[in-house]
């Protein structure tokens, strides 16, 4: 508040807030701390007050709370005092009910079954139909508090063994001396899908030489005529030796085409289809 020289506070509330509020840009808050707006960057380092915390008990579950409170007081498992456990058990949730909720929602489950079980105790033991009396109401919670500690017994025997690493290490000794190299084994699929590879790899690469063979045609019209001399016919395909080739084939072949040419033969056929024959061309003398 501003004082006037007379005494007098005329100062309004909206003035004085505007009063204590630091001198910023447009009076936009760089952030919020516990809800008050924070105006500029702190010159220290801050550490808020619940920023530390020390867990003297660290439980795994609500079994496991449920029963370390059993073994602390040494009650027993199987006639569980339900009203002092549940007493010490809510408290316990309380206590981490104000600092963590979601971990407190899996703890609230096990409190309801607990409150549950002291409300069946206060009731009279109804018997069955067939006249005996009903089960304990702790025999499920008992069944289950007495797997939970052999499960952890049992973890705790095997976490009492000796582990590489925590307990002992290995010995290594390095020589480079008494190295000697490993070489890989080689098995016999394994040289056979070598060599198959590099059969594949020279087909591609081979080379295909292509020979020029020089056949005339003169000469063989020669030998043609020399086959048919002394003959009065021959069948067509007798002037032809497979044998030879298919470039002598086609050279013979074209040899009587220019013999036929020239008139110097006669190819003849007596009808559709019969055999073709080949002589020499008459010559009247």
């Amino acid at each position: 508040m501003i004082a006037t020289p007379s005494g007098a506070s005329d100062t309004t509330p909206e003035q004085a807030l505007t009063a204590a509020t630091p001198e910023v840009v447009d009076q936009v808050a760089l952030a919020r701390l516990y809800g008050e707006p924070l105006f500029a960057l702190p010159q220290d380092l801050y550490i808020p007050p619940d920023a530390l915390e020390v867990f003297l008990e660290a439980f795994e579950g609500p079994l496991d709370l449920l029963l370390y409170l059993i073994r602390k007081q040494n009650f027993n498992i199987l006639d569980i005092p339900m009203v002092a456990v549940t007493k010490q058990y809510l408290a316990y949730v309380d206590e981490i009910r104000s600092r963590n909720l979601e971990l407190a929602a899996e703890y609230l489950l096990m409190a309801a079954m607990l409150i549950e079980i002291k409300s069946r105790m206060l009731l009279p033991p109804k018997k069955t139909a067939d006249g005996e009396e009903a089960e304990d109401p702790r025999a499920e919670l008992v069944r289950r508090l007495m797997e939970y500690e052999q499960m952890k017994l049992a973890a705790a025997r095997i976490n009492a063994l000796p582990q590489h690493g925590r307990d002992f290490l290995k010995a290594s000794v390095y020589i480079e001396q008494s190295l000697q190299p490993r070489f890989p084994d080689v098995h016999i699929v394994d040289l056979q899908e070598a060599w198959r590879d590099i059969l594949k790899r020279a087909k591609l690469v081979q080379h295909h030489k292509i020979t020029r063979e020089e056949l005339s045609v003169r000469e063989h019209m020669s030998l043609v005529l020399k086959k048919l001399q002394g003959r009065k016919f021959i069948e067509f395909e007798q002037l032809f030796d497979p044998s030879q080739g298919v470039p002598v084939l086609v050279v013979t072949f074209i040899a009587l085409l220019e013999l036929g040419k020239e008139t110097l033969i006669e190819i003849t056929q007596a009808e559709a289809f019969a055999p073709i024959y080949v002589r020499l061309a008459y010559q009247p003398a």
